[in-house]
């Protein structure tokens, strides 16, 4: 498990400032990530990756010469915000533009897409690519809904290099996709991990037994295999990659044996013993392989393996040098930090600042509550901290609760803040929102903040009162923009199923011009039942999905802790 902490919830902070320290001479930290040493050049692409923390040496580790020119870091197994990723994505970009690479989890899809497009309307021409290169995360004819897992590092690779002999904007992303379309992995897990702070292992393998389809970050494997030795298990895995190599006679691959946490190097070589036998008798040559940590999840015990069929392009890029905190090859031409203009530590590009308006007096006392409300919010959720983790670990990761703390902690600050300063309702949710994107980072943080922003558009801070029909018209508009966003319909198992239902109790309730506390009450009723039949629903999307059947009987923890928030509100009308 993970013992060396602090703060649980300022791990990856921490772990950020200690890398950037003793890397100074590759890294520069920036908000959100970190970039390399030296200012990119003009006319050179920027390739800048990133996810949660937790992988090491992926993401931060591969920044520098020949590889990444910079990296959002967020929370552990956790997407990064859009305000991360745009930060880190300014400080990077240079003249020729910029190509963001990650893997295809919702969160990172969201986040990373809203980066790209604020970046662009600043002048920034950014294009973004998601890995999907795990196997057993879908089946080959739904190949863009694989994951990204270990073959991250070949894209990540093949793109950096690309940019590094300086391939235009068009060039690097259509090699990068060239890469990801024929990278292919399958990974085994013996244990789980342990989230920082926690007791116990998100998720565990019965003695004798592996996981077989595992993700990067603490899901569960999609079926069980008795544990097989070293031998077998190289045949597992070589059979399960290469049956979907892709058939155009290419024999030459570049090949990655990934631990994942806490196997053994010495283990992996006996592994990579078997492998590297098995590909030489079905006819391939092996070029360059790596046998070792490159993608891991905390202290997870497996391995997994990537193979990509290289054509003469992809070899030499594979092939080409780097020089990084976690990676080196050959001689990379371009210096790390000396002898390029060198950033200025802690960088340049910080959050743009919005205007708040000042609110009218009705305005400015609807802010007040808005304040109490998320006050309430955050004592629920800090009390179902560790049973929404428990939930969401059934089929996911098991950062829900944790996620959802660390959220409504920094939009309470937030809105308290925006409220102190005269700002009304739509100014004070807008900053809430801003502020929970930013620090629960992932799926849900993206998507409460887009639903807090969106009330709030829809109550503004003007009128002379704010009737009860504008508040149901407003969540109304929350809903559609998690309709928009997220890309989810009622029945996919998320928190739509528990904000829908509680949407159309409420517009019904107020109709009759009954009192928003009686009609949100009710309307919080329908959204608690509605989260607890989410139990019998299968995933349709999400990280949950490749897990579907180990989720059913188990609730959504989106829409539970949607449910328990809008409980917590009706507390709050109903003293008022």
């Amino acid at each position: 498990m993970t013992r060396l902490y602090n703060d649980p919830r300022a791990f990856a902070d921490e772990m950020l400032a200690g890398f950037a320290d003793a890397h100074s001479r590759h890294v520069t930290r920036v908000p959100g990530g970190v970039v390399r040493a030296a200012e990119t050049p003009a006319g050179k692409v920027a390739v800048v990756v990133g996810g949660g923390s937790g992988h090491y040496p992926a993401f931060c580790g591969v920044v520098g010469a020949g590889f990444a020119d910079g990296a959002v870091v967020g929370h552990v197994f956790t997407s990064p915000s859009t305000q991360d990723a745009v930060s880190v994505g300014r400080e990077a970009a240079s003249d020729a533009g910029l190509l963001f690479i990650t893997g295809n989890y919702a969160g990172d899809v969201m986040n990373f897409t809203l980066a790209r497009d604020r970046l662009a309307a600043e002048g920034v021409d950014t294009r973004v690519l998601f890995v999907t290169d795990d196997i057993a995360s879908a089946p080959a004819d739904e190949a863009g809904r694989r994951r990204g897992i270990a073959g991250d590092f070949v894209v990540f690779k093949v793109a950096g290099a690309a940019a590094e002999e300086g391939y235009s904007l068009d060039e690097v992303e259509r090699v990068a996709r060239h890469a990801n379309d024929r990278t292919r992995t399958l990974g085994v897990a013996f244990g789980g991990c342990t989230l920082p702070g926690d007791p116990a292992p998100l998720f565990t393998v019965p003695g004798g037994r592996m996981g077989v389809g595992l993700g990067i970050h603490g899901e569960p494997g999609i079926s069980e295999e008795d544990l097989p030795t070293a031998d077998e298990l190289a045949r597992r895995l070589v059979d399960g990659v290469l049956a979907e190599v892709p058939a155009d006679g290419a024999r030459r691959l570049g090949v990655i044996l990934n631990g994942l946490g806490t196997t053994k190097h010495e283990e992996l070589f006996i592994v990579w013993r078997s492998v590297a036998t098995l590909l030489a008798e079905r006819g391939f040559t092996v070029v360059e392989p790596e046998v070792g940590e490159l993608v891991t999840s905390l202290d997870m015990a497996g391995c997994s393996l990537t193979v990509v069929p290289l054509d003469d392009e992809l070899e030499r890029l594979w092939r080409a040098p780097a020089d990084t905190p976690a990676y080196r090859k050959g001689t990379a031409t371009t210096p790390a930090a000396p002898g390029g203009a060198r950033r200025r530590a802690g960088g340049t590009s910080g959050a743009r600042q919005e205007t708040e308006a000042a609110g009218s007096a009705a305005s400015r006392a609807c802010a007040a509550t808005v304040v109490r409300a998320l006050g309430a919010m955050s004592e629920r959720l800090r009390a179902a901290e560790a049973e929404l983790g428990r939930i969401d670990a059934v089929a996911g990761d098991g950062d829900h609760g944790r996620g959802m703390v660390n959220g409504v902690s920094a939009a309470l600050e937030a809105a308290t803040a925006a409220a102190g300063r005269g700002a009304g309702a739509g100014s004070v949710l807008a900053a809430a929102g801003d502020a929970w994107a930013a620090k629960a980072g992932g799926t849900s943080g993206v998507l409460w903040g887009a639903i807090l922003r969106a009330v709030g558009d829809g109550l503004g801070d003007q009128g002379e009162e704010v009737p009860a029909a504008r508040v149901a018209a407003a969540v109304r508009a929350g809903v559609a923009e998690l309709r928009r966003l997220g890309k989810v319909e009622v029945g996919d198992k998320t928190m739509l199923d528990a904000l829908a239902p509680f949407a159309e109790t409420l517009e019904t309730g107020v109709e009759p011009g009954r009192p928003l506390a009686e009609a949100w009450a009710e309307a919080a009723g329908a959204a608690g039942r509605a989260a607890e039949g989410t139990a019998a629903l299968r995933p349709r999307v999400g990280r949950a999905r490749p897990l579907a059947e180990k989720s059913v009987g188990t609730p959504d923890a989106g829409a539970l802790s949607m449910a328990m928030c809008l409980d917590a509100v009706a507390g709050v009308l109903a003293a008022e």
